[in-house]
Order: C-alpha cells, then sequence, then structure tokens
C-alpha cells in the first residue's frame, strides 16, 4: 500500500528531474536537435523500397531528407522521377515540418493535449521566432498553424486548372504539393524542369509569389497585421513595418537588376521580360528556390545580386533562410550612424536597441566564417568545377534557398556532406547554430538553477 502511495511523488520527482535537465538545454540546443531528428525520420523513411521509383543511393536520400526539412530544395536526384507517391508524401511532410518549425509543430500538439505550453518549449519558440514580448507564443502558433493550411489550400486550389492545362501527371497532388513547396519557400519541384514552362503564365506565377513572400515576410507579420485590423493594436509594430519595407525594396531593386544587366532576360518581350525578373528575384530573396530561367544562363552581374539577395534571405519568424532583413536593417543602420558620427544607432528614425545590434553583427561574422570555411571544403572536394558556382551552391544552401548552377547533382560525397551541413545551419539560424554548437556556459546553468529554487 506504502508503495503505491509512493508511486505519484516518484512520478512528480522524475517530471521535475526531467524539467530540470530541460532547462538545462540551451533552446538553440533544442531547436538543432529537433530539425536534425526531423532529418533522421525522413531519412529512414526515403530509404525505405516503398519510397523509391529508382534506386537511390543512402547519402542521396540524407541530402534529400535535409533539403526538405531545411526548405532549401537543393536535389542531387529528382524528386518526381526518384521517387514514388509514399516517398513524395515524405518528402512534403517533412517540408511542411520544417517550414512550419520544429518547436511549431511540437507546441501544437502539446495545446491540443494539454491546452498549455512548458516553460521549455516558451522559452525555445521565442527564440525561434525572435518574438516581442508584446506577443504570447500560445496565441503565436496557433495562429500560424491556423494561416498556413488556409494560404496552402487556397494556393493548391489556384494552381490546380494551370497544372491540369499543362498535362502536368496527377494535378491534383502536384498542386497541393507546389503549393505546400511554395509557401514553405522550399523550392522543391515535381516537374524536372522547374517552372520554366510557366515563365508566361501569370497566375502560376503569381501564386507561387504570393505564396512564397506570405511565408518569407514571416508569420510575425501576419499576427502582427491581425491584432492591428481586430483593434489589439493602433499599428502596425516597428519590427513589422521594417520587413514590409526592406522586403518591397529588394523585390524592385532585384527586379529593374535583372532586367538591365542580363542579356538574356533583357532579349524577351516587355511582360515576359518583368515577369521573369521579377520571379527570379522573389525566388532568391524570399529563398523559395523556384525558377522559370535557368540560372546557369544568368550572367555574372545577374549572379551577383542573386548572392546579395540569397545572403540577406527572408524575414524572422517566417519559413526563409539568410541574414534576415531585419539584421541587415540594424547593420545598415550601425553604418550610418557611424559614418554620421551619432552616438546612437537609429533606422527609420527609430533607436536600435544594443541586443538586436549585436545579434546582427555576431550573425554577420558567424555567416561569413561558416560561408568561407565551406568554400574552402567545396574547393578541395570538387576542384574542378567553377568557382562562381561553389560559391553560388554555397550560398545558396547556407540561406536555405535551392537555386543552383547545376553542379548539385555532380558533388562528391564529401561535397555533399559539406553542403548538407550548409543546409542544417541555415535552417537552424547562422547564429542559433552557432550558439547550439558553441562552449557550454555555466553562467546559464548558475541562473537557472538559481530560478529552480525560486
Amino acid at each position: 500500500m506504502s508503495g503505491l502511495q509512493d508511486a505519484p511523488r516518484a512520478a512528480k520527482r522524475l517530471h521535475v528531474g526531467l524539467s530540470a535537465a530541460m532547462l538545462r538545454i540551451a533552446p538553440a540546443k533544442l531547436l538543432l536537435i529537433g530539425y536534425v531528428s526531423y532529418m533522421i525520420v525522413g531519412w529512414v523513411l526515403l530509404t525505405l523500397p516503398i519510397a523509391q521509383a529508382q534506386p537511390v543511393s543512402v547519402l542521396d536520400a540524407l541530402f534529400i531528407s535535409a533539403s526538405a526539412v531545411s526548405t532549401t530544395g537543393l536535389v542531387t536526384v529528382d524528386p518526381g522521377t526518384s521517387f514514388t507517391f509514399f516517398g513524395e508524401v515524405v518528402i512534403a511532410a517533412m517540408i511542411q515540418l520544417g517550414g512550419l518549425g520544429y518547436m511549431t509543430i511540437g507546441s501544437f500538439l502539446t495545446l491540443a493535449v494539454q491546452n498549455r505550453l512548458s516553460r521549455v518549449r516558451r522559452e525555445a519558440a521565442r527564440d525561434a521566432f525572435n518574438l516581442p514580448k508584446r506577443i504570447k507564443p500560445r496565441n503565436f502558433i496557433i495562429s500560424v498553424v491556423v494561416f498556413t493550411l488556409i494560404c496552402q489550400t487556397v494556393g493548391a486550389i489556384a494552381l490546380y486548372p494551370a497544372l491540369a492545362a499543362a498535362e502536368v501527371p496527377n494535378p491534383a497532388w502536384s498542386a497541393i504539393f507546389h503549393s505546400i513547396s511554395a509557401f514553405c519557400t522550399a523550392g522543391f519541384s515535381l516537374i524536372s524542369t522547374g517552372f520554366e514552362e510557366f515563365r508566361g503564365d501569370l497566375g502560376v506565377n503569381f501564386t507561387l509569389a504570393l505564396l512564397s513572400i506570405l511565408g518569407a515576410m514571416g508569420f510575425l507579420i501576419v499576427v502582427d497585421g491581425w491584432r492591428t485590423l481586430t483593434g489589439q493594436a493602433r499599428h502596425l509594430g516597428f519590427t513589422s513595418k521594417v520587413i514590409v519595407r526592406i522586403t518591397l525594396a529588394f523585390l524592385l531593386f532585384g527586379t529593374v537588376a535583372l532586367m538591365i544587366v542580363d542579356p538574356g532576360i533583357a532579349a524577351l518581350p516587355a511582360q515576359d521580360r518583368l515577369m521573369t525578373a521579377f520571379f527570379q528575384t522573389m525566388t532568391a530573396s524570399t529563398t523559395v528556390g523556384f525558377n522559370t530561367w535557368p540560372i546557369g544562363d544568368l550572367s555574372m552581374a545577374a549572379l551577383l545580386v542573386l548572392i546579395f539577395l540569397m545572403v540577406i534571405g527572408a524575414s524572422p519568424a517566417g519559413t526563409g533562410g539568410g541574414l534576415k532583413t531585419t539584421s541587415f536593417a540594424a547593420l545598415v543602420g550601425l553604418v550610418r550612424s557611424t559614418l554620421k558620427g551619432r552616438d546612437a544607432v537609429r533606422f527609420f528614425k527609430r533607436e536600435i536597441p544594443p541586443d538586436r545590434l549585436q545579434n546582427a553583427t555576431a550573425a554577420l561574422a558567424y555567416y561569413c566564417i561558416v560561408l568561407l570555411a565551406a568554400l574552402f571544403l567545396l574547393a578541395l572536394t570538387e576542384a574542378t568545377a567553377p568557382f562562381e558556382a561553389l560559391l553560388f551552391e554555397a550560398v545558396s544552401a547556407l540561406g536555405t534557398v535551392g537555386l543552383s548552377m547545376g553542379i548539385t547533382g555532380d558533388l562528391s560525397p564529401m561535397g555533399k556532406i559539406v553542403v548538407i551541413l550548409l543546409m542544417t545551419a541555415g535552417r537552424v539560424g547562422i547564429l542559433t547554430f552557432g550558439m547550439a554548437v558553441a562552449a557550454h556556459d555555466e553562467s546559464r546553468d548558475e541562473e537557472r538553477d538559481n530560478e529552480l529554487v525560486c
């Protein structure tokens, strides 16, 4: 009888012990562990015979899984011909999990069962999405899932007529797959030539662009906009305004630049020229990775424009990668304030907090270190590839973009492993990845132990 009475106490002690152990793991490490776990699950499923329409090596299966979970879109084999319907469903599921995020999926399931979030999940969710204090993680996560499902459903319905008219195999499933891929800025396509045959299709271009922009601008914009429309806030927050303005500015800059500097695009009819330039700008800045123009045919100047857009990438709390538009804003503010001799760093007449500046500069520095290290390794393993192709591939992988000059399938085994690591770092977030692999900070243990005692 006493043993039965002691059981609840033992369970409680176990729960407290597990909570304490979880609290000792930094949110950055939890995120990295979560994404790597998804990649391993996807890898195992894609190696099953039921998933393969033709033989796919173990390394290529890992590459595809990592690319899907990281929402990159770089592929070493053609997904549309290499995998069965089951394999394609696995890839779509991995894209959805990676796009919504490890903490979003886990926290949403927890809310569905328990209707509450643990402190560990609240901290990790706030860290993963860079949420302002005014937004509760619980409400944010629910809004993210609902908004995602609505957008992807509408997107699939809009894509279906064009895909059916083009006689794409299984157009209904293709519409669903590409809608998920676009909104999650994954860039995976079941069409071997991508969307090059739809270059002049306004409906397809508009639908893919809208889905990608909504996903890349971030769920923070959606929540902020909804709060404004419903009267919970008087206007958009400063971060949301920065994201909208910079996103629009990049789209305009890239579109005009590509129309001018690339001879192939410049030779197209006026409407096709505008649509092609805009789509390639959009695909680089949102990190979605679709293309309606062969990337390998672009001029060197056009490639530099795309590289710049891929480095900056999308916005925080979204599905895209890159340094993020907010980090770019902070760095621009820092440079301008330094040149003008100001004591305070400002952007759009608002002072930027020191912690944001620290994060932005650290992210840029770590990005450069990781990129240079990866380029060095790729230069050793892919000695015959042009340097510009290696640079483009590395930037695309680290920014989880998925655009390529055509060398992905020819990478050596070691080259593929390097790209897998880049895609993983890009999905977790370059600074978050650095924090996850950094040396253990004992000061955090002391702080958390004090909090547990209190």
